[in-house]
């Protein structure tokens, strides 16, 4: 089993490979359209998996996810051998693909923290000109005062 440190800089360097690869070297359709966003390697340096997203092809255009995993299934081959070659150890980890959730649930939180910010100025607004109930002071007892 390998150290930790040593599968993270293993991960890094399969991610910095694979982003370049679809860069520069691989000729498919759509594969422009794909961002490498992380990649994690096991304890025994055998699997990794590189998360990607993927745009749109137009502004505001809702991306074909399916489309992109089917290309990255078909050119995975070839993308293990060229982070074979760049790594240059024993044995290759194989590879496989997930779709990176982190910009939708990123996209989530900040709207809820939108919410959140609009119902905070609310409150503060309602605050300033709220009044007390009753008297000004609640606690104040009419019958000590009179025995002064």
């Amino acid at each position: 089993m390998a150290d930790q440190a040593r599968a993270g800089r293993m991960a890094k360097r399969i991610q910095t490979i694979v982003a370049t690869a679809l860069e520069r070297q691989i000729k498919a359709p759509r594969v422009e359209l794909i961002t490498i966003t992380d990649a994690r390697l096991t304890g025994d340096l055998h699997d990794a998996t590189v998360y990607y997203t993927v745009r749109g092809e137009e502004i505001g255009a809702q991306p074909d996810e399916e489309a992109a995993a089917e290309t990255l299934e078909r050119i995975k081959g070839q993308l293990r051998k060229i982070v074979g070659e760049e790594l240059g150890v024993r044995f290759t980890p194989t590879l496989s693909f997930s779709l990176d959730t982190v910009p939708e649930a990123s996209a989530h939180m900040e709207e809820v923290l939108a919410r959140a910010r609009a119902r905070d100025a609310e409150l503060a607004r309602l605050k300033a000109t709220a009044t007390p109930a009753g008297e000004a002071n609640p606690y104040k007892n009419s019958d000590t005062e009179e025995e002064r």
